[in-house]
């Protein structure tokens, strides 16, 4: 009886620290594609900031209205 008892104990360990591995590596992937996207949002925006910036720039230098 008790045999048992610890026997599905065990199996039950076994088990939930198994499932915390898997979620450990969803959280990685899910982080890892949360980076990805935000590098490619502040490349992709970048340049036009850099752009806009670099009007602005030359609209000051040149006292003009307009970019």
């Amino acid at each position: 009886m008790f045999l048992k008892l610890f026997t599905q104990a065990q199996v039950w360990w076994v088990e939930r620290r198994n499932e915390r591995g898997a979620s450990a590596i969803e959280y990685a992937l899910l982080l890892a594609l949360i980076a990805a996207v935000i590098i490619v949002a502040v490349v992709a925006l970048g340049s036009k900031a850099s752009s806009t910036y670099d009007c602005v720039k030359n609209s000051i230098a040149n006292k003009n209205n307009g970019c």
